[in-house]
């Protein structure tokens, strides 16, 4: 019965489509980040936004031991970004010319929007860590269409999907 709860559940959330983000950080090992399709705004007043994580190992535990964040919140220009953070191992923060520093805090220029955040709690929920952090600056807004995660793919929205 559980393992039935476990693939009905999967299969509901690939049916719900999310935006795409990649949460980077900075530990004496040097720069780190994942793709995130968790993100997702919870107060104005602090500004405030919460992700989860699966597992607090590799990327995802220096990330979660980081005191400062950035959350970059990515259009369909940065989809290569995406499909490299996603996969355990590949190579990142390649693209100089795309990734900027702020005191040692990588930052992607392309995004959407690139949110500096510092966390404020974590909270652990089976295999996985919820964080909640407050944005403490929004480094770069640009133009583009949001990148979005529907049933293991990438998309874009179009006007074609106004409805």
């Amino acid at each position: 019965m559980i393992a039935d709860l476990a693939e009905q559940f999967k299969t509901a959330f690939r049916a719900h489509p999310a935006g795409v983000a990649v949460v980077a950080a900075r530990d004496a090992e040097g720069p780190v980040g994942l793709t995130a399709s968790s993100v997702s705004s919870v107060s104005v007043e602090p500004a405030a936004l919460v992700f989860s994580v699966t597992r607090a190992r590799g990327s995802a535990g220096r990330v979660l031991a980081a005191e400062e964040i950035t959350v970059n919140l990515l259009t369909t220009a940065d989809v290569g970004t995406a499909k490299s953070f996603a996969v355990s191992g590949a190579e990142r923060f390649t693209a100089a010319e795309q990734w900027r520093d702020l005191d040692g805090l990588p930052w992607l220029a392309s995004a959407g929007s690139a949110l500096r955040c510092r966390p404020i709690t974590t909270h652990r929920v089976g295999d996985s860590t919820v964080v909640v952090a407050e944005v403490l600056e929004v480094l770069a807004q640009n133009a583009g269409e949001p990148l979005v995660y529907h049933d293991r793919a990438f998309h874009r929205l179009s006007d074609d999907s106004l409805l």
